[in-house]
């Protein structure tokens, strides 16, 4: 049996070789738990579709469901305990993003007299979530969406809209035209 001392040596000692690998390997270091666990193997764990990722440091709570080749990031928040919480397929989900069935502003404000707020979340197919983003409870953002990095989304997002600031709003489109993309700023 291994001492304390002896375990974290070997558990240094992994983790270091594990991320020497990574950086040889993806030009890549990640933290101790994301660089240990696969996350194509978390993800199929949690019931999540085909060929989708998620981080370990990512927090997944409740009812959550991700389609097929979506990838969840580090660091995210997935919030499914107050209502489902549905990310369809080819989904990106950056870094830091926090999605919530829930908030506690008029409980707070009220002294706790009033009940937290919850509702469903629904993220359509291939849509882009930017960078510690936050999406509040009720929310449904349509297909091949963008949402900004560091936006509050409060309400629904159409199809094909791009959203950005705090509370987000209609900022562009996305033009799509066979396999070309475009993002159209400045129109809604």
């Amino acid at each position: 049996m291994l001492t304390s001392a002896e375990l974290l040596e070997a558990l240094r000692q992994l983790y270091t070789e594990h991320d020497e690998s990574l950086r040889k390997r993806f030009q890549r270091s990640l933290p101790f738990a994301d660089a240990l666990f696969d996350r194509w193997e978390r993800a199929k764990r949690l019931g999540f579709g085909e060929g989708a990722c998620v981080y370990n440091s990512a927090i997944v709570i409740g009812e959550v469901e991700v389609g097929d080749h979506s990838w969840v990031g580090p660091h995210t928040f997935l919030d499914g305990g107050y209502g489902p919480l549905k990310i369809g397929a080819y989904c990106s989900i950056s870094a830091a993003v926090h999605i919530y069935t829930h908030d506690t502003v008029a409980w707070s404000l009220s002294g706790g007299v009033a009940d937290k707020r919850t509702g469903p979340v629904t993220i359509a197919d291939r849509c882009y979530i930017g960078s510690q983003s936050i999406i509040g409870p009720g929310v449904s953002i349509g297909a091949q969406s963008v949402v900004a990095a560091n936006s509050f989304v409060s309400r629904d997002v159409p199809p094909r809209t791009i959203v950005g600031g705090s509370p987000a709003k209609a900022i562009g489109r996305v033009d799509i035209a066979g396999d070309e993309i475009r993002l159209v700023y400045g129109e809604g």
